[in-house]
């Protein structure tokens, strides 16, 4: 779909790091925190805060989904593979994630196309590790630069309140 004519961010799929499809619309009703990974970025150690707001609210209905990309200074491998071995062995990631995937510019993912206007420019990614979080409904409710760490108060409050919200 293009991105002018979504509506939600249901109406996004992703290709799988493992092969597959990832279609957001199967995470209906969850809140899911999408972010613009980097294996060799020096905001790689966001993975840790990534798997432990994982680990802590997947039951209530958090979804993370890790969208790596060479976007930023190249700082992602070349293949999926490396990506995953990576994440695996040095950040116990087991959240889902795509395949590399572009993120910035004319062949941005619809997804982030979508996201920048319906955000605004000042919350497309700038850097690795932007975050969006998106509600129960579909629809964006916040948008974190690379330099807010999924730990943060500001980010926790924001899944938390998705989280109480009704669908």
């Amino acid at each position: 779909m293009a991105s002018g004519d979504a509506q939600t961010a249901y109406d996004f799929s992703f290709p799988a790091i493992e092969g597959g499809e990832i279609d957001l619309s199967e995470y209906r009703d969850k809140v899911i925190l999408l972010v613009n990974t980097a294996s060799m970025c020096g905001f790689t150690p966001q993975y840790t805060g990534l798997q432990k707001l994982w680990d802590d609210y997947k039951d209530d209905g958090l979804i993370v989904l890790g969208v790596p990309s060479g976007d930023f200074g190249g700082q992602e491998y070349g293949d999926d593979a490396s990506i995953l071995e990576f994440c695996e062995v040095n950040f116990d990631v087991d959240f889902p994630m795509t395949s590399k995937t572009t993120v910035k510019g004319p062949d941005a993912h619809p997804f982030f196309k979508w996201a920048e206007q319906t955000l605004g420019a000042d919350n497309a990614p700038q850097w690795n590790f932007h975050k969006y979080l998106i509600g129960r409904d579909g629809a964006l409710i916040g948008s974190f630069d690379t330099r807010v760490k999924p730990g943060d108060d500001e980010v926790i409050d924001a899944v938390k309140a998705g989280l109480a919200a009704e669908s």
